[in-house]
């Protein structure tokens, strides 16, 4: 695979700029990041690996990111970037979508890999719930791609990386976006891309307060917790940030471990590149048996007690 030029990525939180920077280095000679925020966040952007920080600063409170389309286009248009990788975020979608259309192209979405050649890019991604992958490839212009979670593994970060910070004027839009309101939002900091054990629970949980014995084996096990999509949408027992599978979470870890989860597609391709799946499940022709590595016929309420005395017993 041959690499690129230029490689851009646009990031709107810290979390997550560390697989864009991985991913412009695995794709380009050259890594130029697109961010907000404070300077030392440009600062960290270059030992993650970027050479080049295009810094917007601080957002101004009745500015949103999205007026910052016609600035970024600008920047694009100037530049001309092989590639701009942007992070899988409702808003970072909406963005990336203005940019093709600025760009008269179309944005590449929810690439679980990306080729090149040449000047050329080509990203698979799942269609049909996860059922099936297409390829899309692009013709020689930037390329817009939002890049599924998981895709790349961060580098070590380097604070001894040496690389350019250009502040960038902001552009007033033609048609700016007025902010009514701000409601807080209660958000879980969990990063379960980062995580190498992952305990995921499913509809098998009985009552919401049994989360506790879930969460209790996961500190033991130093592992995070995630979900199945109807235990974070549906009984809204865990925040969305704890979903696993398809539009939620996608994993690499070392162990997962799913609890009283079905095994449905739409899941299971959120953890497939799992290096372990252990899986317990009463139902014994449940699909995930088909997938796991290791499988538990049984009720995970008699099986997570004896588990939890094994792991305190060996502290």
């Amino acid at each position: 695979m041959s690499i690129l030029k230029k490689v851009w990525i646009l990031a709107e939180k810290q979390i997550g700029l560390g697989q864009l920077c991985a991913g412009g280095r695995q794709l380009g000679e050259e890594v130029s990041a697109i961010l907000w925020g404070e300077k030392e966040e440009a600062d960290k952007a270059i030992e993650m690996g970027a050479d080049k920080v295009y810094w917007l600063g601080t957002l101004r409170p009745e500015t949103l990111r999205e007026d910052y389309v016609e600035t970024i286009l600008k920047l694009l248009q100037e530049e001309k970037p092989d590639a701009l990788l942007v992070q899988p975020t409702k808003r970072g979608k909406l963005i990336a979508g203005r940019l093709a259309a600025g760009l008269g192209t179309s944005a590449l979405v929810d690439a679980v890999e990306i080729l090149t050649d040449g000047n050329k890019v080509q990203i698979q991604h799942m269609v049909y719930g996860g059922a099936a992958f297409r390829t899309e490839r692009i013709q020689p212009q930037t390329a817009i791609i939002t890049v599924g979670t998981g895709v790349f593994t961060p580098l070590a970060e380097d604070a001894g990386r040496q690389g350019s910070i250009i502040k960038v004027e902001f552009s007033e839009p033609a048609a700016k976006i007025k902010l009514l309101e701000k409601k807080s939002k209660a958000s879980s900091e969990v990063n379960l891309n980062a995580a190498k054990r992952v305990v995921g629970i499913g509809r098998g949980l009985a009552q919401q307060e049994d989360l506790k014995m879930v969460e209790e084996l996961a500190g033991l096990m130093e592992a995070e917790v995630g979900c199945s999509r109807p235990v974070a949408e549906g009984m809204n027992w865990l925040p969305k940030e704890r979903y696993i599978g398809v539009s939620g979470a996608m994993l690499k870890p070392d162990l997962y471990l799913a609890l009283g989860i079905s095994g449905q597609v739409q899941h299971m391709v959120g953890v497939n590149q799992a290096k372990a799946i252990v899986a317990i499940n009463k139902d014994k022709a449940a699909p995930i048996f088909s997938q796991a590595d290791y499988g538990i016929v049984g009720d995970f309420y008699k099986i997570l007690p004896s588990l939890i005395e094994k792991f305190k017993a060996e502290k």
